[in-house]
């Protein structure tokens, strides 16, 4: 995720802090200090930091969860409005993903249980008020710590719950059908949580609910792209018509490419017609405004670009774009060169092709043909 610093590493998961999140620390303190002072001030960001090291072992819970299907979590993004585990997939089976969303808030309910111990019993009602610093820091945890459940457990995507309710429905109406309806669950909840908001004069609550209304929109699409990829090979969605740039190429030979087509993603492909790397416009440009237009290109692609075989399925080109967060993933012959690119913009394409086309599950192109 953009903007986010890397602060550790746990069992080969990077932790990374939101920058949005050191600015909401800061402004938490300075608000204290004014009303309280120093004192007050500290109490209330150790509270905050405290807090979110709950979120943190709550997502701890789903990345542990998830290694024991084999799916692994690359990284761990902490927000202003809570923590993002990003898993490489979607557990293949509803009982997985059943496992892996309960996985938080049972870590939740495990340190409230220790709390509620170490405090002797029950915590009295004042420790709902979880911003009163008059109230004792053990009380406050506890009782945010069941609201981190309750929270959790509301059935919409991206929250655990949407994933809960997903899962139920995989069971006895299908995946797709399963996210299609938890999406549009999550989405009439936003709607509902943003109109309370707008009504009550409460930003938060709206901003809330504009991240539940484009989390479930974004579960919908990923899932939707899966759908449209069954029984399509890589050469069914490929671009096969595209510039690429050399080796030896600068920046200002990418930025005449660009003029002179719409593309956005350019391979740099070397002698042999094997895939070295991929420039994106975005790249492009930052080199252009911050290094100038000689910069060679290989200083300023990236270079992580993996490629799929042509007859290889899709969906493996799909879950490798979505695990590592690519722009694009070239498609190679049995020979190893490159011949075509696969990147988001063009699989969008293909998604409102299909959708229009009678019969969906043709392909966009004919299929290649083994030689043999």
């Amino acid at each position: 995720m953009g903007w986010s610093l890397p602060i550790g590493v746990v069992k080969g998961t990077v932790i990374r802090v939101h920058i949005t999140f050191l600015l909401f620390l800061v402004w938490i303190g300075v608000a204290a200090f004014a009303r309280g002072g120093q004192g007050a001030a500290l109490q209330s960001v150790v509270y905050i930091v405290l807090l979110f090291l709950c979120v943190l072992l709550h997502e701890f819970g789903h990345v542990f969860a998830a290694r024991r299907y084999g799916i692994q979590t690359p990284d761990i993004t902490l927000l202003p409005i809570g923590g993002v585990a990003r898993l490489e997939r979607v557990p293949e089976k509803p009982a997985q993903e059943l496992v892996v969303a309960l996985a938080g808030p049972a870590v939740n309910i495990a340190i409230a249980l220790l709390l509620f111990l170490a405090l002797g019993g029950l915590a009295s009602e004042a420790g709902t008020e979880v911003a009163n610093p008059g109230v004792s820091l053990l009380e406050r945890l506890l009782w945010v710590n069941l609201f981190l459940v309750v929270f959790n457990l509301i059935p919409a995507f991206p929250m655990d719950g949407g994933r809960v309710l997903r899962a139920i429905l995989a069971h006895r109406l299908g995946y797709a059908r399963g996210t299609q309806i938890a999406s549009r669950v999550g989405q009439a909840l936003a709607f509902a949580l943003g109109l309370w908001g707008l009504l009550g004069g409460n930003p938060l609550l709206m901003f809330i609910a504009l991240f539940v209304y484009l989390g479930a929109a974004s579960e919908a699409h990923a899932v939707q792209m899966q759908q449209v990829s069954r029984g399509l090979l890589a050469a069914d969605a490929m671009i096969t018509r595209f510039e690429s740039l050399r080796p030896g190429s600068v920046v200002e030979d990418a930025v005449r490419c660009l003029i002179a087509t719409t593309q956005h993603e350019f391979p740099v492909v070397d002698g042999a017609g094997q895939l070295r790397g991929v420039l994106t416009q975005d790249d492009m440009i930052r080199a252009l405004r911050e290094r100038g237009p000689e910069t060679p290109v290989p200083e300023v692609m990236r270079s992580d670009i993996p490629t799929v075989r042509d007859r290889q399925p899709l969906e493996d080109a799909l879950r490798l774009m979505q695990e590592k967060q690519l722009p694009a993933v070239g498609v190679t012959d049995g020979t190893g060169r490159l011949v075509g690119l696969i990147t988001p913009e063009n699989i969008g394409e293909m998604m409102m092709v299909l959708a229009a086309r009678p019969e969906r599950r043709s392909p966009i192109v004919p299929r290649i043909r083994s030689s043999a």
